[in-house]
């Protein structure tokens, strides 16, 4: 089954980090997708532009609506994601666990609709 974790960080909270942390935080996500693969759960991966550069569209009631920026005014934005292929619900969990966004922001997982 694939499942998807959506990475949320607050743009403030990165914005703030010092070369350094920027740094650990590197390694920290080269480490995660190392690990991933290794265990041949990787399936794909993509970090995202800031939300400010969004555009969200909308074509409700017949009527096309393009808006700049993200469709929810949120402290933390969508930023990046995973996909990986494992077993069930649990072993998602436990994966998106150990990814470094859960630390510094929060992981939402999503199991395919399509399997």
């Amino acid at each position: 089954m694939h499942y998807t974790f959506l990475l949320y960080t607050d743009p403030a909270d990165r914005a703030a980090m010092t070369p350094e942390e920027g740094a650990r935080q590197q390694k920290a996500y080269q480490a995660y997708i190392g690990a991933l693969k290794e265990a041949g759960v990787f399936v794909d991966m993509d970090w995202l532009t800031g939300a400010e550069t969004a555009t969200t569209i909308t074509r409700k009631r017949g009527e096309r609506r393009i808006q700049d920026g993200p469709f929810a005014e949120t402290k933390e934005t969508l930023g990046g994601y995973f996909r990986v292929k494992v077993e069930n619900l649990d072993e998602a969990l436990a994966w998106a666990e150990k990814c470094p966004a859960a630390e510094t922001g929060l992981v939402e997982v999503r199991a395919s609709a399509f399997g």
